[in-house]
């Protein structure tokens, strides 16, 4: 997945928009107002932050290569992922569904109601 298709993914799920509150290097996805997605555009190797779930960051770091912890955020939350190494293209979509759902969960009851979360187990 290349930066372009990572940001299309990204801005087609619900309620999702997208800004660079951090300068012109870094891209931010966020549900409502919850960031899940974080794009670096610097000259480096593609990569996205993306939250996890606190059970399955190690798992996944382990699993693969292009998993690394979050760089500059909360370990035990956040994963990085480099998006020109081997990793699945229907698990990276997973990984930001996932992503999405974590931080959309994090929202008010009432805007959360107004969501509709989207299964991990998606067929792409």
């Amino acid at each position: 997945m290349d930066i372009e298709q990572f940001r299309d993914f990204c801005l087609s799920l619900p309620h999702s928009s997208e800004s660079m509150p951090f300068g012109e290097d870094l891209v931010v996805f966020k549900v409502v107002d919850r960031i899940f997605a974080i794009l670096s555009l610097d000259e480096g190797e593609p990569r996205a932050s993306l939250k996890c779930s606190p059970d399955r960051v190690e798992e996944l770091r382990a699993r693969y290569d292009a998993v690394t912890p979050g760089y500059h955020l909360n370990k035990k939350y956040w994963n990085t992922v480099y998006l020109d190494r081997d990793l699945p293209l229907p698990l990276l979509r997973q990984l930001i569904r996932h992503s999405w759902n974590e931080a959309s969960a994090k929202l008010t009851k009432r805007v959360r109601t107004s969501l509709a979360h989207l299964p991990l187990e998606e067929a792409d």
